[in-house]
């Protein structure tokens, strides 16, 4: 385990720097987070207790335009953790030319211990902390781990009440009543599937022949895990928290889905009623989900899922990082000396914070788009951005990760030269 988590993603920063020729100016601005905010946020409970929980925003880098990232609450998030988020969505807007900097958010709970009444007060108690950092024009909040519409739409409508004005685009992932965009909450997994479709193709795959496995499905991970299914690809395996199932025959994703949403557990899923009938299926867990003998491994749930310590054990041809930061820099060595393919988050899970972008646009503009309209430019987006990372990738024989950050990294340092380096000093 690295250090800190910023550490090691700085690692892949320093691989990708081989291949560039940027300013050193424009290096070390992009080692540090441009600003970091610590909140204590009081919540009086519904048994009339008050509890004080652990709030964090970071603005890493705005050189491309106002920074964007979402929020989770989650019992492991960190400053160390927030940052490293931050760092990535940096890179992320770069790679897919979204005029865009990177944040990222948190708050350290267990959202499933608090009611709905609790969740309230305590996302509108961090806007009203944090409203001096944020703004459409300054930094624009969004869901993620543990997150959704009407925790954003109770951000907007806490942040426009400080304001004494509606301002939606302050916060995107909203309610599509509150300003929300059509496609935004399948739009991370949607632009995964766009590059999936697009790269498998090279490999000279056939969907029909290829099995998938997928761990974490939240949000993100059951409509990857659906889009593919439908597509015709064999998902043999999906896992959550608390476990998962596989078969080696495929299973039935819509099913699943379905069942999950009633029973909140993967588990539950193959033991009663039609949905096991003629299905041989075994319980894993979602370490043994990681080393499964598949084509296609998609981690979608948390980072730091493949280390140094499971990494020779991946059995997998094809990674698609649908979570951010799901391996790390040590485990990256590993798996390319066993010749595994692995497709960068700051590349495959980029749809969501496009998304965001066309929510922002529409919303400034006052103007709202078909969904039709909104995939059909995630598509083009995804495809265009996906081809040219697969052309750095040949042109300079590295992997995709590395080929992404480089991308990214042209596009970076631009912005920051921009406005002036040493060599503009100094005669």
């Amino acid at each position: 385990m690295p250090a800190t988590l910023l550490a090691d993603a700085n690692q892949r920063l320093e691989k990708a720097l081989r291949y560039v020729t940027i300013h050193e100016d424009a290096v070390e601005r992009l080692t540090y987070p441009k600003a970091s905010l610590t909140v204590s946020i009081p919540v009086r409970m519904d048994n009339g207790s008050l509890r004080v929980f652990q709030g964090y925003r970071v603005r890493y880098d705005d050189s491309r335009g106002p920074t964007k990232g979402g929020i989770r609450f989650h019992p492991n998030v960190t400053l160390d953790e927030v940052q490293s988020l931050a760092f990535w969505m940096t890179f992320k807007c770069a790679a897919l030319n979204i005029p865009f900097g990177g944040a990222k958010g948190g708050i350290t709970l267990n959202p499933k211990e608090l009611s709905k009444f609790e969740l309230e007060r305590l996302s509108r108690g961090y806007i009203d902390l944090i409203a001096d950092f944020i703004g459409p024009d300054v930094d624009i909040p969004a869901p993620d781990v543990y997150t959704n519409p009407m925790i954003m739409g109770w951000m907007m409508d806490q942040y426009s009440t400080i304001r004494r004005q509606i301002t939606p685009a302050v916060v995107t992932g909203k309610p599509i009543t509150m300003g929300g965009s059509l496609g935004r909450e399948t739009a991370t997994a949607m632009g995964a599937f766009f590059v999936i479709q697009t790269i498998m193709p090279k490999f000279g795959r056939r969907p029909t022949d290829t099995t998938v496995a997928v761990q974490g499905f939240g949000n993100a991970g059951a409509v990857i895990a659906e889009l593919l299914y439908r597509a015709g690809y064999r998902v043999v395996a999906v896992s959550d928290s608390q476990g998962g199932v596989y078969s080696e025959q495929g299973l039935d994703i819509p099913s699943i889905r379905k069942l999950k949403e009633a029973t909140r557990g993967i588990k539950a899923v193959y033991c009663e009623g039609t949905v096991c009938s003629g299905i041989n299926h075994e319980a894993i867990s979602n370490a043994e989900l990681l080393e499964l003998d598949v084509d296609i491994l998609v981690p979608a749930a948390l980072e730091n899922q493949i280390t140094d310590d499971n990494a020779d054990a991946i059995k997998a041809r094809y990674i698609f990082e649908v979570a951010n930061g799901p391996i790390t820099s040590a485990a990256d060595v590993i798996l390319e000396a066993k010749n595994i393919q692995v497709f960068p988050d700051i590349l495959v899970n980029a749809g969501g914070v496009t998304v965001s972008y066309f929510e922002w646009v529409q919303n400034r503009s006052g103007y709202y788009w078909s969904l039709e309209e909104v995939n059909h430019r995630l598509k083009e987006k995804m495809t265009s951005e996906t081809e040219l990372i697969w052309a750095i990738a040949h042109e300079f024989s590295c992997s995709m990760r590395t080929a992404a950050y480089i991308h990214a990294l042209n596009r970076l340092g631009e912005a920051i030269e921009a406005k002036g380096t040493r060599d503009d000093y100094t005669s």
